[in-house]
Order: structure tokens, then sequence, then C-alpha cells
């Protein structure tokens, strides 16, 4: 049996007090899925970038997880036969 490797790739950029992350998932049989997440520090907390850095990132494979099932849910949907009364 062939093991299959997915891949997800993070960028993540700051600007300011904002921290915004985009996660792309490749594989060799579908497109690319995208997910997005961003954190924003309170101007009172201090400056720690590797915190608004962790939170962007899991927010954005949050949203990749939430976008992912959807793809799944719509390959099911479209290998469905019809519904019979």
């Amino acid at each position: 049996m062939e093991a299959k490797r997915w891949t997800v790739q993070i960028d993540i950029t700051e600007d300011g007090d904002e921290t915004r992350a985009r996660a792309v998932l490749t594989t060799r049989d579908t497109s690319a899925v995208t997910g997005r997440g961003v954190a924003r520090r309170n101007p009172v907390d201090r400056p720690i970038p590797e915190i608004g850095d962790e939170l962007a990132a899991s927010r954005a494979l949050e949203d990749l997880a939430g976008r992912l099932h959807d793809v799944a849910a719509d390959d099911i949907a479209g290998t469905a036969g019809p519904v019979r009364a």
C-alpha cells in the first residue's frame, strides 16, 4: 500500500499589532485548500510576537479544517445515488 503525503504550508505576516496566517493544504489528488487566521494584540499587552504567530496559525488551521470538511461533504454529495421515494 502506498503512503500518501499531504503538505500544509503556513505563511505568517505581521503588521503592527495584527498577525495574519494563511495555511495551504496541497495533495496529489485535489486542488489546494486554504484557511486563514488573524490575531490582534491588545495594546496594553507586552509585545511577544510568538504568541500572535501561534494564535493566527491555529486559527488558520481551524479554518482550513472546516474548509476541508466542506470539500469532503461536497464529494460525498456528488457520489450519492438518486433518492428513491
